[in-house]
């Protein structure tokens, strides 16, 4: 062949790329390093000196002040100054995950993901510390939401609710406890001190959670909702915070806990209690843990025949759930490719949708296993595809041609719905910035003066479009529980790109 058919040739396989929408390979290295240094823009409390992220500084140095209680540290959940324990703690739980699956994979950022997982964990052992009592808040929502003002600078009130016997929560509870336990296997070598403290307050809290039952719906209702309000029951976060203290533990109570217990979720005696059933196998978020439990326990069981193991039946159905060719998808996807669920940020879906089909592949391909969808049979490759497309999509191929992710790639979001990226850094504007004086940087046009870095936004619409505006928050604001299964998956598709 000659020099102008071969450049001819490539002229066409490269045109026959652009059109079909693949770009080159993403660096996932560099995508992973700075979805892990997002968490250290979230931090509350008093900051490291091996803080990476300079523009922030210490906030909130007095939370738990008015009841006796250190509460300071922890994370802010999205682009507001409140601290929410119930995804806070799942945040924590899948970032435990994400480091124990590939943790391997992370090279030099492996050090980062657990000082991550840390953070949180060291905030849970103070809001966990006083006997009877797990501390589900901390921060007046309804103040906080009423101005756009730095942590730094924030003097609206910072009252700790909890939940306790008398006024149980449930969900957070066991959600900490899945978070303690889950991170306490992170710690186990090079910590064990700290691990076994982390293993034994989870399973006080777990003991809480389940002796004491109700949602925090009905005790903290007026704060909790409609923010973090828990649509989905508290059961599934029962049998989330029993999977992982077994992981934690290999104690047979725990197993026996979840194995006896899943089925009477499906009664209708639950579900007249107000509890979902837990055929609900597609969901997984910071409300509802379903198809993570699932698909956790069916790895556990992976050598019992799946009639006799409705764990990895329910896990199969969820990933038929997902597969765009499967004939029981209950999932859309935009033109673009990106996966759709209803409710909320969207951006959470696909990336812990994908976070589940990723591991549950591994686990497939340990016990030469494939899924059947009907008459689709996916083998634990094309579970990997699926995820992999969703990532890609996430870092620039889509037909926008951006990142979602700030500072990655040329073209991210600007005006990013958060409150410490979008005013001036205490570097810069050392005057305390009130309340309302904080709304002429919320309007303003112009880019966010402080670069998030790593920050992942909700994402554009189902039609792949994409408003860089501060008010459109569903679209515009970051959450930590979108970027926790990431960090899991960037690790994999860093080693394994193709």
């Amino acid at each position: 062949m000659g020099r102008s058919s071969i450049r001819l040739a490539l002229f066409f396989v490269a045109s026959m790329i652009t059109v079909l929408g693949v770009q080159a390979s993403h660096d996932y290295g560099d995508a992973l390093s700075k979805s892990i240094l997002f968490f250290e823009g979230q931090r509350s409390g008093k900051l490291p000196v091996s803080q990476r992220m300079k523009w922030r500084k210490n906030s909130a140095l007095h939370d738990g002040d008015q009841i006796g209680v250190d509460l300071v540290g922890g994370y802010y959940d999205a682009g507001d100054n409140v601290k929410f324990s119930f995804p806070m703690a799942f945040s924590t739980t899948v970032l435990a995950w994400s480091v124990l699956e590939f943790g391997k994979l992370m090279g030099p950022d492996l050090q980062y993901a657990m000082e991550a997982v840390r953070w949180a964990t060291d905030y849970f052992l103070k809001a966990t510390s006083v006997p009877g009592f797990v501390i589900a808040q901390v921060g007046d929502p309804y103040g906080d939401h009423n101005c756009w003002e730095r942590p730094e600078d924030m003097d609206t009130p910072r009252t700790p609710y909890a939940v306790s016997r008398k006024y149980p929560g449930s969900e957070v509870s066991a959600e900490i406890a899945a978070a303690l336990a889950a991170s306490s296997l992170l710690f186990k070598t090079s910590n064990p001190r700290y691990s076994a403290r982390l293993l034994n307050r989870a399973t006080m809290v777990f003991d809480f959670a389940d002796k004491y039952r109700g949602s925090y719906n009905d005790s903290l209702g007026p704060w909790v909702c409609p923010f973090y309000c828990n649509f989905s029951g508290y059961y599934d976060e029962l049998l989330w915070g029993a999977t992982w203290l077994y992981k934690a533990t290999t104690s047979p109570y725990y197993l026996n806990y979840v194995t006896n217990n899943a089925p009477a979720l499906a009664t209708n005696a639950v579900a007249a209690a107000g509890f979902h059933k837990y055929s609900n196998f597609a969901e997984f978020g910071w409300d509802t843990k379903d198809a993570g439990v699932n698909v956790l326990v069916s790895n556990l069981l992976m050598s019992a025949k799946a009639n006799s193991n409705p764990f990895h039946s329910n896990a199969d159905k969820f990933v038929c759930s997902i597969l765009p060719e499967s004939p029981t998808k209950s999932v859309t996807y935009s033109p673009g490719g990106l996966l759709f669920k209803t409710g909320g940020s969207n951006m959470q879906h696909p990336i812990s949708l994908s976070f589940l089909l990723l591991v549950y592949a591994r686990y497939l391909s340990n016990a030469n296993s494939v899924v059947h969808c009907g008459n689709i049979v996916a083998p634990p490759s094309r579970l990997i595809q699926v995820a992999k497309r969703q990532v890609d999509y996430i870092l620039g191929n889509n037909p926008l041609n951006m990142s979602y992710m700030v500072g990655y790639g040329k073209k991210f979001p600007q005006r990013i719905h958060h409150r410490a990226s979008s005013i001036p850094s205490v570097d810069k504007h050392p005057a305390q910035i009130s309340c309302k004086d904080g709304t002429q940087y919320y309007l303003s046009n112009d880019p966010n003066p402080n670069l998030l870095t790593g920050a992942v936004v909700g994402g554009p619409d189902s039609n792949d479009k994409y408003s860089d505006s501060r008010a459109l928050f569903v679209q515009s604001e970051p959450t930590t529980y979108i970027n926790a299964p990431l960090v899991g998956l960037l690790a994999y598709f860093k080693s394994s790109p193709v």
